[in-house]
Formats: C-alpha cells, sequence, structure tokens
C-alpha cells in the first residue's frame, strides 16, 4: 500500500511517501523537507506567526499535489510541539483539513516519543537496550526501549527554536547567553531521572535535524549526504567540538557550511549546545545518528490501522 506520512514541526514540515508491505517499508517515492518555522514566537506568545503558518501551508499545499501526483492511497498528518502549544491551533487544523482533507493529529509528548523510537529502531539490529533522543525545534523526547518496543519516555519543552530564542541574541552568541542556555538545558534534565534510567542503554540512537546536522559537520562533509549520516557514530568529543565550533560562529558563517539547510542556521547552535550538554549530563560516549525517526514511526503506524485518510 502507497501511504504518506505529514510530520509539521516547530522548525521544519516534511513529508514521506512510500509502500509498505507486511510492516515494512519496502520502497520510498518522496522524503522532503522545508524549514517553515511554525513554532516563531511561539513559546514567548502562545500563537502562532501568520507569516509562518501561510509558509507551513503554502508547504503542505505542494506536499498534497506531490501525493495525489504518486497516487497515494492514505496519509497522516501529525503536528507536535508548537502546535500543542499554540492557543490558535484551530486555524492550522482547518487549514490542514481543507488542504488534505484528513484531521490532524496533534501529538502528545508521549505519543510522539512513541512514534520516534519506532522510526529510530525501525532498521537497527539487535534487540539491545536503546535511548533514543529527538531533539525537535520545541521539545526533547528520551525514549528508553529494547527491540522494538519503547519502555518509557519523558518529553521536554527544551528544542532548538525554543531555546535560541530564549537565549541566543547576539550574533555570534556571547558567553553569558550559552552559559544560560545550558543552564536551561541543565535543569529540564535533571527531571529524566524521574521517569528513566539513561544509564541504562547500551546504545544511543540521535534522530532528527540537530543530530544529523551536526553529524554531517563532525564528519566533514562537502554536501548533505543521508546514506553516508545515517547510523554514523559521534563520540562526544566530536559533539563538544563541533557545537564549539556552531556557537563561535555568526549565523552568516554557519549558513556558509555546505550541509546546512537554508533555515537551520539561526538555531543549530542552540540545537548542539543542547545535545552536548545531554551527552555531558548522562556520560554518553557516542551518539549514533539515524535519518529514520517519526516520520517513518507514523507512516508505520498508519500501514498497521492507525486512523488516516
Amino acid at each position: 500500500m502507497r501511504l504518506a506520512a505529514l510530520d509539521v514541526g516547530t522548525n521544519s514540515t516534511r513529508l514521506l511517501v512510500a509502500d509498505v508491505t507486511d510492516g515494512v517499508i519496502t520502497t520510498e517515492h518522496a522524503r522532503e523537507m522545508v524549514i517553515t518555522r511554525l513554532g516563531k514566537g511561539v513559546d514567548r506568545t502562545g500563537r502562532f506567526d501568520p507569516a509562518a503558518l501561510r509558509r507551513t501551508l503554502d508547504v503542505l499545499a505542494a506536499y498534497a499535489d506531490t501525493c495525489r501526483r504518486l497516487g497515494v492511497e492514505r496519509r497522516r498528518l501529525v503536528a507536535t510541539s508548537a502546535t500543542r502549544d499554540a492557543a490558535d491551533r484551530q486555524a492550522f487544523l482547518d487549514g490542514v483539513r481543507d488542504l488534505l482533507g484528513v484531521e490532524a493529529e496533534v501529538l502528545t509528548g508521549q505519543a510522539e516519543a512513541a512514534a520516534a523510537y519506532r522510526g529510530a529502531t525501525s532498521d537497527l539490529l539487535g534487540d539491545q537496550p536503546t535511548l533514543v533522543v529527538d531533539i525537535g525545534g520545541g521539545s526533547t523526547e528520551l525514549i528508553l526501549g529494547s527491540g522494538p518496543d519503547a519502555a518509557a519516555s519523558v518529553s521536554l519543552d527544551i528544542g532548538c527554536v525554543r531555546l535560541f530564542e530564549r537565549h541566543l541574541h547576539s550574533d555570534p552568541p556571547a558567553a553569558t547567553e550559552v552559559a544560560a542556555l545550558r543552564a536551561d538545558v541543565a535543569a529540564h534534565l535533571a527531571r529524566v531521572g524521574d521517569v528513566l534510567d539513561p544509564g541504562r542503554a547500551e546504545r544511543v540512537v540521535g534522530v532528527a535535524g540537530t543530530v544529523t546536522t551536526v553529524t554531517a559537520i563532525a564528519l566533514g562533509l562537502e554536501a548533505y549526504d543521508p546514506r553516508r549520516i545515517h547510523l554514523a557514530a559521534l563520540g562526544a568529543s566530536d559533539i563538544a567540538a563541533t557545537a564549539e565550533k556552531l556557537a563561535a560562529m555568526t549565523v552568516a558563517e554557519r549558513a556558509t557550511l555546505p550541509v546546512m539547510a537554508k533555515g537551520r542556521e539561526d538555531v543549530i547552535a542552540a540545537g548542539a549546545l543542547l545535545l552536548d550538554e545531554l551527552v555531558q549530563a548522562f556520560r554518553v560516549q557516542q551518539v549514533i545518528a539515524s535519518e529514520t525517526d517519526i516520520l517513518d514511526g507514523v507512516l508505520l503506524g498508519l500501514a498497521e490501522g492507525v486512523p488516516g485518510r
């Protein structure tokens, strides 16, 4: 069956069109991402920025055309942190219904975590205890499980967009701003032990744009190449060095990096610092980057009968 999953996050809007057979993604026909920054200002105002909402709906209109062109049979759209927090989310939900003929699912932090874990572990070998770290624009999910099953998860209201808007006001960021961001992250990470023990994990898998971009930079890639990034392992020292490098650069300098997606250059330092703080807090030796994530988990859920259209 040809299915489509759409993920509307705080920073990016993404589409996956693929064939699924017996619970396995067999052929991908489209995997697209546009940074629309739906969550711009939501942390401060609790409402969508009108221009950001318009950008997001315009991209979804293009994705609807792609679905029609590729003969998609069923589709599922999920929205995450920014939409959870926006008091005027109904305008977005109505727009999705008009464009795609499907009801948007506003995932809870726990549902977001479950989908991220499913996608991140869908092609990993072995069933050893695994911690999946999903750094988004508005929230970060940590999920501990074994094999395909998530055992415990926590969703934290820290992400690259939220942290950037809260703390990084200078260009490049001042040392005091970086310190304040790290302190904010550390305060949130202190809650994790109440829900799960990261020390139980035998491997740590990182998903989403912050982790994959940090990986691409640390590997010294001359272009963003998902095949080289997927399942590449970064040591803690490489993550720390990359975070320090990005925090010392201006937004314009980051934009010139060959692996930087347009629109990510302002928030990537905040995401990298978050990742570094997490690695230090939980004494993680290395992080395995995964190009499969919540988008894949949402698609597999649709294949298994989660309501879609």
